[in-house]
């Protein structure tokens, strides 16, 4: 968990020293028809030996933001997770960060001609022929607490180690990432 601002830095210094780091966002789920997501709530970053576990509340400290915006925004490292065009969405919502050099394995991996985007537990599956425990409980947690448990911890840690790992493993075997474009973004309103 990174917490003190000589954390954030030396997060910043450790994730953008490497070419690619697992990225993922956590968010308090809505279960109400028509609420409306707050997240993200926690923002997770791992490189092939640690990960890196922000919080993210209403008020996030400017230097917070400026370690968020200096990992996120530039196209190197390689940003990796399963999923990402929600998660980048949000973060620009609410954080307003553009994220680049984003490399969304779901699509990243799909087989020509497959329509069904390819998650976590089946990657893991393919690639290593084991099972990835994914605990719908802890996913469906509040991860806007101000304190998360030691699941929510390793769940949130797990999601972004393993999509590196997965990542790393496929390039590995010769895979190729497609051409990176950017997530599309909803316009600013008009200003007159």
């Amino acid at each position: 968990m990174v917490v003190t601002p000589e954390q954030a830095v030396a997060a910043r210094d450790a994730l953008l020293g490497v070419d690619a780091i697992g990225f993922d966002t956590e968010s308090k789920p809505t279960f109400t028809k028509g609420e409306t997501s707050t997240g993200p709530h926690l923002i997770q970053f791992s490189t092939d030996d640690k990960a890196y576990l922000f919080q993210i509340g209403a008020r996030t400290d400017p230097q917070t933001l400026a370690v968020l915006q200096a990992i996120l925004e530039p196209a190197a490292p390689l940003k990796i997770g399963f999923g990402l065009a929600d998660d980048v969405k949000r973060l620009h919502a609410k954080l307003g960060l553009r994220a680049a050099g984003v490399v969304d394995l779901s699509v990243a991996l799909r087989t020509p001609g497959q329509r069904n985007d390819l998650g976590a537990k089946t990657a893991v599956a393919k690639f290593f022929g084991r099972k990835l425990q994914k605990s719908k409980k802890i996913s469906t947690t509040n991860w806007a607490l101000p304190r998360l448990n030691d699941k929510q911890i390793l769940y949130a840690a797990d999601d972004a180690q393993v999509a590196l790992r997965v990542y790393r493993h496929w390039i590995a075997e010769g895979g190729k990432l497609p051409p990176l474009r950017p997530v599309k973004l909803p316009r600013p309103p008009k200003v007159e």
